[in-house]
């Protein structure tokens, strides 16, 4: 295990005072990587509306608030910064569907195990992973997520992290998780010359180690990675989570 350092800088993203101070001076709604609208397909695919989720460091993102308005009815919310949560809290106090609390996502024992049917992380193993003790925070918060899941449930990252810095911190066997890989291009990212050749709304094979097809033309050099990681048990079957392509215009 190692720092990821392919999109660092010197900023301590891990740090609970480097995120309030942040929020304190950008106060309006942000989304990171991508917002909802995109990553609809993929959420309602793999997480029903009437799953209980955690959304692993929210900040003060807007995806929560859609998910609500697309049928969600249970979200519960966790930041390190204090300054975020108390944003959203008051933003959102009379959404009964939306719950925020202060909380480390490398220490969630304030949660029971098997709390949850859905855990999305939208840049927050990213944040930690530029820490000085990446290694460390990276297997505390994957071994938080995966016990919090109940047996069947679905760890959603999305991620800037390609399958060869990624895949060998989420393949470890403690987790047990099967893992479908998707890639999808940045906002607004269009391909020199035409249509794409690639549909991101088809998985992507992949080897435990990161080991994309070797055909396969990575068309955005920028493009985000999304992870959907199902938590097996001694009853689940590999094959009972879905990899057939999805249909954005049908879910």
């Amino acid at each position: 295990m190692y720092r990821d350092v392919s999109s660092c800088n010197t900023y301590n993203y891990g740090d609970a005072l480097y995120w309030d101070a942040r929020y304190v001076q950008e106060a309006e709604s942000f989304d990171w990587y991508q917002h909802y609208s995109s990553l609809r397909p993929f959420v309602r695919r793999y997480i029903p509306t009437s799953s209980r989720v955690l959304m692993a460091g929210c900040g003060n993102a807007r995806m929560s608030e859609d998910m609500v308005e697309d049928g969600y009815e249970n979200i519960t919310n966790i930041d390190i910064s204090s300054v975020a949560i108390d944003i959203m809290r008051r933003k959102y106090e009379h959404v009964h569907q939306l719950n925020y609390m202060e909380m480390d996502a490398r220490d969630m024992s304030f949660f029971p195990d098997k709390s949850f049917d859905a855990v999305v992380d939208k840049g927050t193993l990213d944040s930690l992973m530029c820490g000085s003790d990446a290694p460390i925070s990276s297997v505390r918060m994957l071994g938080e997520v995966s016990r919090l899941l109940k047996p069947g449930g679905i760890y959603m990252l999305i991620t800037y992290g390609d399958p060869k810095v990624r895949m060998p911190h989420l393949t470890q066997s403690i987790y047990n998780w099967k893992i479908i890989l998707y890639i999808i291009p940045r906002p607004g990212f269009e391909k020199p010359g035409g249509s794409s050749s690639n549909s991101h709304l088809e998985p992507v094979p992949i080897s435990d180690t990161g080991v994309l097809p070797a055909d396969f033309v990575l068309e955005d050099p920028d493009s985000h990675f999304i992870y959907v990681c199902k938590k097996m048990d001694e009853t689940t079957e590999v094959s009972d989570i879905s990899s057939y392509p999805l249909i954005a215009d049908a879910l």
